[in-house]
């Protein structure tokens, strides 16, 4: 016996599958999301209370050098384009703008430096203090307070200025849909060793192919890459 199967339920047919596919993209989307958010909200409660002596220590010596404000919090592009404050111990002087465009306006060198990277190698507006935080990144460490509210993720691209998104060109939409990392592929390639066509091309790397296994062996090689100091500036 032979059964004719009508072109409509082939077509149907063909819908359901789609639907089905469909919502299983969508849920495994899900999943994804929720252990990153709970991979991040763990890592970053355990952080805190590991470093919670040495971020009183850092407040202290920032606080008795100038009596002046200790946490820095400075606008970031966040995830779809929110802005966010990014908080950081403070390591600059006071009058760290005065003297970053007195340096830019006097240095040829300096200006082309901080045009290309947003960084200088030199950088005159470092307290004592901030030049030791820098080096050893401990400057970052209030970020996993970023982290925990969500303003952040353990592991994703670099934060970045407004200002910055001209060097992302078509890929800032990527940038956008994820939030960035106190730590990502940029920290653990040489940091600020590396060009900032570099930073982006790992930026969006990371967007396009992050996972849970890969988050965890970039948390685990920041580290060693912090302890050895690497890029670090």
């Amino acid at each position: 016996m032979v059964y004719h199967v009508k072109s409509s339920e082939l077509e149907g047919t063909r819908v359901r599958i789609d639907e089905l596919q469909s919502i299983t993209k969508g849920r495994v989307a899900v999943s994804r999301r929720l252990s990153k958010r709970l991979f991040d909200i763990a890592c970053a409660l355990i952080l805190l209370a590991f470093f919670a002596p040495f971020m009183v220590l850092i407040a202290a010596l920032i606080w008795f050098k100038d009596r002046e404000q200790i946490i820095f919090a400075h606008t970031r592009v966040g995830k779809n384009g929110k802005p966010f404050k990014c908080l950081k111990f403070r390591t600059m002087c006071l009058d760290a703008d005065a003297r970053l465009a007195q340096v830019l306006a006097s240095d040829p060198a300096a200006r082309a430096e901080w045009e290309q990277n947003q960084k200088l190698l030199n950088d005159p507006r470092l307290t004592a203090v901030g030049e030791i935080l820098r080096k050893t990144s401990l400057d970052e460490l209030p970020q996993l307070w970023n982290v925990l509210r969500g303003d952040m993720s353990m592991v994703g691209p670099r934060p970045i200025v407004a200002a910055e998104a001209k060097h992302y060109r078509s890929a800032f939409a990527d940038y956008k849909s994820v939030r960035p990392g106190l730590t990502g592929v940029w920290q653990i390639s040489g940091r600020s060793d590396t060009t900032y066509q570099e930073r982006v091309d790992l930026d969006v790397a990371y967007v396009k192919s992050h996972s849970f296994r890969g988050d965890l062996g970039i948390v685990l090689k920041t580290v060693s890459v912090v302890l050895g100091g690497q890029g670090a500036r």
